[in-house]
């Protein structure tokens, strides 16, 4: 398929460019989340359908499975936020078809952060899901990156927990009761652990354990799939109109 980038991000443009802010420097608010991390997971798990137009994007925002909180943004919300984004570097408008008249987005996350895979599936649940347990991104990122073992998700956490001068992760305090850890991103900003709300006590509900929430992603994969053939045929049905 023939793209053209209409408005390249700054980042990357020519031998030693600087990115418009440091990366130390960004926060982002939650509709800026919400749609890095939609870019990011759709460019993995819909790649024939990637770079994504704006119906597309607007409907991975708003998808039911897979995302805490649900929300409801309109076209012209994500429209703006994707302006917002460029400006900083982390998404760019593409155009494709004939004439260039259909505008895609992509996102420049990877690039923008330094970023491997590994690093950017483990951020993109967190971005999409809010905190979690190592065995509740383990099952999640499943669809995005296969980590072979507990101790790979980990050593990434470990990496992305130490990145100065601000973490891109932080584990949060264990609350009352509970066997496990969560983990939080802090690309909206650095986290306040003592006002994040404490995870319901171990002693209220059965254990997660990591076959609970591989069980889990399975679950939402299905729904994940069902919605992006929903999104699919809106595109195609909107094609014929």
């Amino acid at each position: 398929m023939d793209y053209r980038t209409i408005r390249p991000a700054k980042f990357g443009q020519g031998a030693g460019a600087e990115p418009a802010i440091p990366a130390s420097e960004l926060e982002l608010d939650d509709i800026e989340l919400r749609v890095v991390g939609s870019l990011v997971e759709k460019e993995t798990t819909t790649p024939d359908y990637y770079p994504l137009t704006l119906n597309a994007l607007v409907s991975a925002c708003n998808q039911k499975s897979s995302r805490d909180p649900v929300v409801s943004y309109s076209s012209d919300e994500v429209r703006a936020t994707l302006d917002a984004l460029r400006e900083k570097d982390l998404a760019t408008e593409i155009r494709s078809g004939e004439g260039g008249r259909v505008s895609r987005y992509r996102h420049l996350f990877l690039e923008r952060f330094q970023l491997n895979p590994r690093e950017a599936a483990v951020l993109c649940v967190l971005m999409l899901r809010g905190p979690q347990t190592t065995g509740e991104i383990r099952g999640r990122t499943s669809r995005l990156y296969e980590f072979e073992s507990l101790d790979e998700l980990e050593q990434s956490i470990a990496l992305l927990s130490q990145e100065e001068p601000r973490p891109f992760v932080v584990k949060l305090p264990r609350g009352p009761g509970t066997k496990e850890s969560r983990y939080a991103h802090q690309l909206g900003g650095e986290v306040d652990v003592s006002e994040m709300p404490v995870a319901e006590p171990a002693t209220s509900r059965e254990p997660r354990t990591d076959r609970v929430s591989t069980l889990e992603a399975e679950l939402d994969d299905v729904k994940q799939r069902l919605s992006d053939l929903e999104r699919q045929f809106e595109d195609f049905r909107q094609l014929l109109e």
